[in-house]
């Protein structure tokens, strides 16, 4: 994907997760980012590894400070809450540029948008620590993937990490019912 269309998907990633909820503080995009390529295979340039609080992008989190600096997002910060990012006249120029990619890639933004904009962090670290692990023991079952969870993460209890399991789960059976993953 072009630089260009990468920022776009990333702008309506984020308009459509505050339209559900979100804060749209860097680790919820992170965190959507990570569905949006793994989960419904839309071609955004990014590589996550798991970090400190699951899966994370160096190259996404200097993106959007590129963003910053292009005057595509601000940060704007709310006591007692932390910064969140928000889309600028600019990003709304590059969003109108940008219309067919964005429509392209609209159902599966919507679909995370609307699973994922109403969590917080410490939710999105687990449902994403759970997709991680999903993705790398694809054939263990729910048990052996939330100990894994467990061991990778041990702030995560069992029941916590067995909850996320399922809902992932069920993210996968929805995406390949609804056949969101992008072509």
């Amino acid at each position: 994907m072009k630089e260009e269309q990468n920022r776009a998907v990333l702008l309506a990633l984020i308009d459509s997760l505050r339209e559900e909820g979100s804060w749209c503080g860097e680790t919820h995009i992170q965190k959507a980012a990570f569905f949006l390529k793994k989960l419904t295979k839309v071609p955004i340039d990014f590589d996550f590894i798991l970090y400190k609080h699951g899966p994370f992008s160096f190259d996404l989190s200097d993106e959007l400070s590129v963003m910053k600096t292009y005057g595509l997002l601000e940060l704007v910060s709310k006591y007692p809450y932390g910064p969140k990012l928000v889309r600028t006249g600019n990003g709304e120029a590059l969003c109108n540029r940008s219309t067919k990619t964005i429509a392209r890639y609209g159902k599966q933004i919507g679909f995370l948008s609307d699973k994922l904009g109403g969590k917080g962090v410490v939710d999105l670290e687990r449902l994403a620590t759970a997709y991680y692990v999903t993705l790398k023991t694809p054939d263990d079952g729910p048990e052996e993937r939330a100990k894994a969870i467990v061991k990778l993460k041990p702030h995560i209890s069992l029941d916590s990490a067995k909850q996320a399991v399922l809902e992932v789960d069920g993210f996968i059976a929805e995406v390949n019912e609804k056949q969101l993953a992008a072509a």
